[in-house]
């Protein structure tokens, strides 16, 4: 049964929960720098709560981060544990990605989600949202990847193993209802094959050669965010891209990303504010199209407060040729997409790089060196070039101290 107090159980009080989120070569007891952001004081510690029975993380230099492991988890993966819906989802979590085995129960190969009843009652206007979201109800049939299938992802460089990780699915069969509560059903074809995009909540088709590209069922969050819980605790760099299939391609070839339902949906700054702790640079790499390169530019500016900047893809912007799979598929290498990266951040910082230049040594041409002025056996307190600070209490003889010197120097 799946519940924090058998998680607890198999996990050695939670102490492998910690030691499956947390990176770095820590110690039970022992204080060390908190990984999760960046934290310049050793002043985190992982500890066995006797009264609880279970370990727990106390960070003195930001309380935020101490609590159990379920809060931990909770933190990396944006949830509340005081949310009960977020609660399930973490131990969920947990369970899936520490295989306990906890849920061997469920079989994911048909999956139907429908609004629960509920008793009939008068609402009260005043308390009732303008547009109330609808949980749309759906049905799926998955199959296993044909050849056929499995080639179309690999043209991007992305394996059955991403996909796994990722949870994208190939479906047989998609039943769900339109917009006026009609019902409607898809199913695959050699030519129009279905993938699902799956979560817990919700499910996001994908019909790559279709005119009905998109299709959703469930509850679509507001925050829909996809590969973040795939993330690692700390990065250099994050992408954030247009599309899914996008990131699954830079996984692929060893970059992190995420992206939002669209390029044009807003982007929830609280996410990147956190995100921002955990990866030093946060890039937007959107289609090189007219609505790609207007929706980049419109984020940057409402997200640099977080320092998120957008990088512009060498393509030409027309349907065969404007995204990263784009990019990849055309026979760019990891290598090639480095070197642009790294050209971007060379022209990012140049200025920067300018104002630093004359601060180098040049060990072929050293300057002067400066003239000792004050020594106290041999050792300089005073250089050319140099200031002398003298501090002191009140009445302690700074004023005679700096007149000695200046006397002596004289």
């Amino acid at each position: 049964m799946l519940n924090k107090d058998e998680i607890l159980k198999r996990t050695n009080n939670g102490l492998d929960v910690f030691k499956h989120y947390i990176p770095g070569q820590w110690r039970v007891g022992r204080n060390f720098l908190n990984p999760l952001y960046e934290d310049r004081k050793a002043s985190c510690n992982i500890y066995f709560d006797r009264r609880n029975g279970c370990y727990r993380m106390k960070d003195f230099g930001n309380d935020a981060y101490s609590g159990d492991c379920f809060d931990t988890v909770g933190k990396l993966k944006n949830l509340n544990c005081s949310n009960p819906k977020d609660f399930i989802e973490i131990l969920e979590t947990v369970n899936r990605e520490l295989n306990l085995g906890l849920d061997e129960d469920y079989s994911p190969l048909v999956v139907a989600i429908s609004p629960k009843p509920v008793r009939e009652s008068k609402p009260n206007p005043s308390q009732q949202p303008e547009n109330p979201k609808k949980t749309k109800p759906y049905s799926v049939v998955q199959q296993t990847f044909s050849a056929r299938e499995t080639e179309f992802w690999r043209q991007y460089g992305i394996t059955p193993d991403i996909l796994k990780t990722y949870k994208v699915f190939s479906l047989k069969e998609f039943r769900s209802e339109n917009s006026e509560g009609k019902p409607f059903c898809f199913q695959s074809l050699d030519a129009e094959p279905i993938f699902a995009y799956t979560s817990k909540r919700h499910v996001k088709i994908y019909r790559p050669f279709s005119e009905i590209r998109f299709l959703y069922g469930g509850l679509l969050p507001d925050n829909y965010c996809f590969g973040l819980e795939q993330l690692p605790a700390k990065g250099d760099t994050l992408f954030i891209t247009g599309g899914e299939k996008d990131v699954l391609s830079l996984v692929a070839h060893g970059f992190h990303a995420i992206c939002f339902n669209s390029e044009t949906s807003n982007i929830p700054q609280h996410i990147i504010k956190k995100l921002s702790y955990r990866f030093k640079h946060i890039l937007l790499l959107y289609d090189t199209d007219k609505t790609g390169l207007e929706s980049s530019l419109k984020h940057v500016q409402q997200l640099s407060d977080s320092g998120v900047k957008r990088l512009v893809l060498p393509l030409a912007g027309t349907k065969q040729e404007k995204d990263i799979s784009d990019y990849f598929k055309a026979g760019n290498t990891r290598e090639n997409f480095m070197q642009l990266f790294i050209e971007f951040l060379d022209n990012l910082y140049s200025d920067t790089m300018a104002i630093l230049k004359p601060c180098e040594i040049d060990f072929g041409n050293p300057p002067i060196k400066s003239e000792m002025l004050i020594s106290i056996n041999d050792v300089p307190l005073g250089t050319q070039g140099n200031l002398l600070g003298i501090t002191g209490g009140e009445g302690t003889g700074k004023s005679n101290y700096v007149g000695s010197l200046i006397a002596g120097t004289i």
